[in-house]
């Protein structure tokens, strides 16, 4: 792969405010692609200072009034922070990493920064509530922002139009994709040469100091954050190098077996990378550069027959293929529906035909109803779905078929789909490590309908929608173990 400039199809401007080529530095203020190496932002920061002949300063804060803001979030994002202090330090950069003490503490760092900036390079993320902080702070900062795409191997602005289909999506990236795989972000910065900046403002540092992230990663370091402090953090550590690891071990020990069937779900042989995915920690093109050099594959390889199948495109082993159907087929469908449909996550954004289905046994009998509170506290009389949800709360992540099964009986046994949506996207963002990110928007959506077509026979409650069971599950796996580990009940034979 090559490391050309930054392509202007990953690059929006966010204003039109001008650039200032007589201030001090460039500032990139880094939001979603929370990493310091194949980075397509950072690289187009560091273009930047290195045209105008100035320092770059880095700003990743992390404020304390996002949604569903926690111990196990937070954890995740400092443990990277910690990474980037160590990964900044071996390059000209300058890195603030801010942590917001109390709620609303950070307010006027950005822009007190933007007043000494040249320009502002950020992240472009088509989820949660990042679109509307950057369209605000555009709006304030008084000086050129650019939104930077590192989310994927194609750029988020190639599709004119939403994708209802994978096998559609599929076809379009087998036509588009070669001409944007010869290119990826860099690596490392450590052999960058811009002028370094000696120090932030004074003004700056006083009044926002740099966080002791070391501290906050004590037992009780974040305890006097205004945040939810019953989501625990999890066993797995956040950050680049955590990430990497994983990365490592997946290729190197499962990724032979990815997509095999396996009948014990206490055996995963998924990546489990999501979640350094979804907090920017790793990058896709760093995954797809650790899977071609196990591969020993070339570009050229690609296949260029253009026929929509998840196998047989890339020209790798059948595993290999599989995995990356989802990493890149998957992953980048969703996120392209939430950069082309801005009502992702509402329940009418549904295809006509789930919403119509659903409407017409909307008002069918349930054989048990819940409210949140009993399906949160895994207090169903179901001891499988009971055991995803524990799984949920304790780790931070379900099995990744167990994960479809959750969602199809949440619908099963709730008032109404709407009240379905809502208890899955509450459970799956309060939770999951991978939560809210465009993957799992779609996911909790594909148990409704998208991304899937109609299925038969029509069924209470699910009309077309595809169906799910616990019975049908108890056949496919071996559940006792996994019910009896999170759960502490010995499942009935």
């Amino acid at each position: 792969m090559t490391r050309a400039k930054v392509t202007s199809l990953r690059v929006r401007n966010c204003n039109d405010a001008p650039v200032r080529s007589d201030a001090r530095f460039v500032l990139y203020w880094m939001t979603a692609t929370r990493r310091a190496h194949w980075n397509f932002a950072l690289d187009r920061a560091a273009e930047h200072a290195r045209r105008l002949g100035k320092p770059l300063v880095v700003l990743e804060a992390l404020r304390c009034d996002y949604p569903w803001a926690s111990d196990r979030m937070h954890a995740f994002v400092i443990d990277g922070m910690r990474d980037n202090r160590r990964a900044f330090a071996r390059t000209p950069f300058s890195y603030h990493p801010y942590v917001e003490p109390t709620t609303g503490a950070g307010r006027g760092l950005l822009l007190a920064l933007a007043a000494d900036a040249c320009l502002v390079v950020t992240d472009e993320y088509p989820c949660f509530f990042l679109p509307r902080m950057i369209a605000t702070a555009a709006e304030r900062v008084g000086v050129r922002m650019e939104a930077v795409d590192s989310l994927g191997l194609m750029p988020l602005s190639l599709p004119t139009k939403s994708y209802l289909r994978a096998h559609d999506f599929r076809r379009f990236l087998q036509r588009e994709l070669p001409s944007h795989l010869g290119s990826a972000p860099r690596a490392s910065h450590s052999r960058t040469v811009l002028p370094i900046l000696p120090r932030l403002p004074e003004a700056i540092t006083r009044r926002w100091p740099a966080a002791d992230l070391d501290r906050l990663r004590e037992p009780d370091g974040l305890a006097a954050l205004p945040i939810d402090h019953e989501v625990r953090p999890t066993s797995l550590r956040g950050g680049a190098r955590a990430g990497r690891q994983a990365l490592g071990e997946f290729v190197g020990e499962r990724l032979g077996s990815y997509g095999l069937c396996s009948r014990d779900p206490m055996v995963e042989n998924t990546s489990g990378l999501s979640p350094w995915l979804h907090f920017g920690h790793v990058s896709a093109h760093e995954i797809l550069a650790a899977v071609t050099k196990k591969e020993g594959w070339q570009p050229s390889q690609a296949s260029m027959h253009i026929h929509g199948k998840r196998e047989g495109w890339w020209g790798m082993s059948r595993t290999a293929e599989v995995f990356l159907d989802e990493l890149v087929t998957w992953r980048e469908l969703c996120h392209h529906t939430c950069w082309q449909r801005p009502d992702y996550d509402r329940y009418e954004s549904l295809p006509g035909w789930a919403r119509e289905t659903l409407g017409e046994h909307a008002s069918d009998p349930r054989p048990y109803l819940y409210d949140l509170e009993q399906f949160e506290q895994a207090s169903t009389h179901d001891e499988i779905w009971n055991a995803c949800q524990q799984q949920l709360r304790k780790q931070g992540r379900i099995h990744s078929y167990l994960r479809m099964l959750w969602g199809k009986k949440v619908l099963h046994w709730s008032p109404s789909p709407r009240h379905a949506l809502e208890t899955m996207i509450q459970l799956n963002n309060k939770y999951s490590l991978d939560g809210r990110d465009p993957n799992s928007y779609g996911g909790i959506f594909w148990t409704l309908g998208r991304h899937d077509r109609a299925w038969g026979p029509i069924r209470p409650v699910f009309g077309k929608i595809r169906y799910m069971s616990s019975e049908s599950t108890r056949s496919k796996m071996r559940m006792a173990g996994y019910v009896r580990h999170w759960t502490g009940e010995v499942e009935e034979p």
